[in-house]
């Protein structure tokens, strides 16, 4: 008989009452075959809604912070969690509906098919599902091309918040993962660590619950800060080498 995978499902969630429930339960709706068993690994990111008290009585692991630590602290978190009790594999998906994790067994199968490391879940292979704006499209390819620049990998979803990773690359985000804008700056830190990373077609579905932080103005100013952490990420792994 063959092993069972242990895949951890993590969830950052700051502020998620509207839709964690929901998510939860479309994760443990996974459960019906033999091949893999999902955990749902609730991270939160010291919340100001009732995001706590939901978790705490669903089907989940849930994992409190003591302080907030933003995305990328509490992805790293989820990381850290899956690597130290040995799951097989894990994935990042947001706590407020946009990623169904019906997705997430095309993607382990995929992954496992191609020898990947990293798989990414994108909206544009395709084009199916929930696109985006226009501002935000045109910054997410403005890091398409960045990323392409810099270490040769060319990833159409650059920011895409889906993405499962085995646990040659759980070793590497456990002891260091892009705290602030972890999403491109990861992309170089997988090329730079040599992990085979590949992208995935996912249909992605326009937030359920709670409000961006990001508005129209805000995304040209995202893109701009978002360019320094790369660079910044690049240089600094390049030079530890």
């Amino acid at each position: 008989m063959s092993k069972r995978l242990k895949i951890a499902v993590v969830i950052p969630a700051y502020n998620e009452e509207e839709s964690i429930s929901s998510v939860v339960e479309q994760v443990n709706a996974l459960n019906t075959g033999e091949g893999a068993r999902y955990y749902a690994v609730v991270i939160n990111d010291c919340s100001k809604d009732s995001t706590g008290e939901i978790i705490d009585q669903l089907d989940c692991l849930p994992v409190h912070l003591s302080v907030n630590l933003g995305i990328g602290g509490a992805v790293q978190t989820g990381w850290r969690f899956a690597f130290d009790n040995n799951f097989d594999y894990a994935i990042q998906i947001d706590g407020d509906g946009q990623h169904p994790p019906s997705e997430i067994p095309k993607m382990l199968q995929e992954m496992k098919l191609q020898g990947w490391d990293v798989a990414i879940g994108s909206r544009f292979i395709t084009k199916e599902g929930f696109q985006s704006t226009f501002t935000r499209r045109m910054g997410i390819n403005h890091f398409r091309v960045l990323n392409r620049m810099l270490v040769g990998v060319d990833i159409a979803d650059s920011t895409s918040g889906m993405r499962m990773l085995n646990r040659n690359a759980l070793a590497v985000v456990s002891e260091y993962y892009p705290d602030e804008y972890p999403e491109p700056e990861a992309i170089v830190l997988y090329a730079t660590k040599k992990l085979k990373i590949g992208e995935i077609p996912v249909h992605m579905n326009e937030r359920q619950g709670g409000v961006s932080s990001i508005s129209s103005f805000g995304a040209v100013y995202y893109m701009f800060k978002v360019t320094l952490a790369v660079l910044f990420t690049y240089l600094r792994l390049k030079n530890s080498k």
